[in-house]
């Protein structure tokens, strides 16, 4: 949090100020050392060094959108200082400016050829946006920089398994495991290829790691999780079972999930849109956007290869901008999602559509169609047809059994709380199903019902509905779907789609009995068949 570059001096008051803020900084005295920097910019409000610590501290509490402020305004007076543009670059990528973010990135990289870190940063924001193959050469030129940068190795595996490169994936998490025993990323990078079987040796590796008592408590569910898979592996299932729970029950105590309110917001949804909408300006709008919808864990990653095999195609993975539209009219309007629905008019969602359609023009570059397949549109169906009269949505559904317990499997990101427990994934499968049969229902001709056990029992037959459904002509490649090269980011499923279809997936008849409270839950629903 200091720079060395020359600038007028701040009054001696201030200056006090930020000597004291950057010790407080030092000993993660993080609130003190911002109420230190926010005192001295009342004393000297224009004075870079004191901006520059703001906007760091901003960043630290994920307050992306004053970093980048803090950040602009600091930048002329340091234009060559690598830190800046880095620290710049990253804030614009987490506040959704993708392109200048790069820039920012880049820039940085020219002004710091030799630094690991720098060229790291640039190389998981090229992953995390679906530039996998550029990303792989910007993290090998990383780590030849920083050998033992452990997290540019673990990046560069998570990019290697998004492009089907599961040999090269593998041997990146095992470097960072030879690098790092312990690490949890690394353990859980392997786990999550579901590819990797492990022996008893791993078993014990993992053992040892949960032993340590400093673990933060991500790290040992990420480790619990890829032991609890270790388990299964050995046949085991009865210890994996209780396994799994445990980390699950980690998981609760940090990540917030109102059950309870997300089934009165599905009621909502669904009375809201029981009494239709005004019809559209240009019912042609919208041609473009093929929407993915399920419940993680469905077979939505498996579908989307399948339409981006198509060369008409490009698979855009689990974007946001569906959600972040309707957020940006729910804050305008200062109503909440759905009860502003009935107001606006036709010509309100025909801008959101083409505000969604701008947002996603990068996506139809090459090729004039999209995929769409964000886990959290099947709220949104009602709202995204409305604004996108001749867009088509792929509801991918598995049998209800199985998809929760897959979803009890995977130790999914804090934005999943659902998934921490049996009972309330279940309420959450119980109202997917619920909410996508009414719009099946209001909707015939735009939704496709699509059951993942049909895809794999008959793919020939269901994958030309699909394509007949989305208004696209028959090609051979959507069904060698394994061999097509893209990235893809849902890690869980990256190698899986490498791969031809499977039939032997089903898990929940090897846990027995641990599963009939989630048989009966499902069953008294009416979506378990008896």
């Amino acid at each position: 949090m200091s720079s060395e570059t020359a600038h007028p001096a701040p009054p001696p008051a201030a200056a006090q100020l930020l000597a004291r803020a950057r010790e407080e900084w030092q000993r993660r005295q993080f609130d003190a050392a911002e109420r230190s920097i926010a005192q001295a910019l009342a004393l000297a409000p224009d004075d870079a060094d004191a901006l520059r610590m703001l906007g760091v501290a901003a960043q630290r509490r994920g307050d992306h959108a004053s970093a980048v402020a803090c950040f602009r305004r600091v930048l002329p007076a340091w234009p060559d200082d690598a830190d800046l543009r880095l620290g710049l670059g990253i804030a614009l990528y987490e506040h959704g400016e993708i392109d200048e973010a790069m820039t920012q990135l880049r820039r940085a990289c020219e002004l710091a050829p030799a630094s690991g870190p720098v060229w790291f940063n640039l190389g998981e924001a090229l992953w995390r946006n679906a530039r996998a193959e550029e990303a792989v050469a910007v993290l090998q030129r990383a780590i030849g920089l920083a050998p033992a940068h452990i997290p540019a190795r673990l990046s560069l595996a998570k990019a290697q398994a998004s492009l089907g490169q599961v040999a090269a994936a593998v041997a990146g998490f095992r470097d960072v495991l030879r690098l790092d025993p312990g690490n949890a990323e690394g353990w859980f990078g392997l786990s999550n290829l579901n590819t990797v079987r492990f022996d008893a040796a791993d078993a014990a590796g993992l053992r040892r790691a949960l032993a340590r008592g400093d673990l933060p408590p991500r790290h040992r569910e990420l480790l619990g999780f890829t032991l609890a898979k270790a388990l299964e592996d050995q046949g085991d299932y009865a210890q994996a079972f209780e396994t799994f729970r445990f980390a699950n029950a980690s998981r609760r105590q940090r990540v917030r999930w109102d059950a309870a309110g997300e089934h009165r917001r599905v009621e909502a949804i669904q009375r809201v849109f029981a009494q239709g909408m005004p019809p559209p300006l240009d019912p042609r709008l919208g041609h473009e956007a093929i929407l993915i919808v399920s419940v993680p864990r469905s077979g939505s990653t498996l579908v989307e290869q399948i339409l981006a095999s198509h060369p008409e195609v490009e698979g855009a993975n689990e974007i946001k901008d569906m959600s972040q539209v309707i957020d940006a009219e729910t804050r305008r309007r200062r109503s909440a999602f759905p009860l502003w629905a009935p107001d606006a008019s036709a010509a309100d969602w025909q801008r959101l559509g083409r505000e969604y359609l701008a947002r996603t023009a990068p996506w139809r570059r090459s090729k004039p169609r999209f995929t769409d397949k964000s886990l959290v549109t099947w709220y949104l169906v009602g709202a995204a047809l409305a604004m996108l009269p001749a867009a088509r949505v792929v509801v991918v559904r598995r049998d209800p059994v199985e998809t929760c317990l897959a979803c009890f499997r995977q130790c999914f990101t804090e934005l999943s709380g659902f998934t921490c427990d049996l009972d309330e994934m279940a309420d959450y499968c119980i109202d997917f199903l619920r909410l996508t049969r009414f719009w099946l229902d209001r909707y015939p001709g735009r939704v496709l019902d699509l059951p993942y056990e049909s895809l794999v029992a008959e793919p020939e037959p269901v994958i030309r509905r699909l394509l007949d459904f989305c208004g696209l002509p028959f090609h051979p490649a959507c069904l060698e779907f394994h061999k097509t090269s893209r990235t893809v980011l849902s890690t869980p499923s990256a190698a899986q789609v490498r791969q031809p279809l499977r039939r032997d997936t089903a898990r929940s008849l090897r846990y027995g009995n641990k599963l009939d409270g989630l048989r009966r839950r499902l069953r008294d629903a009416g979506v378990l068949a008896e």
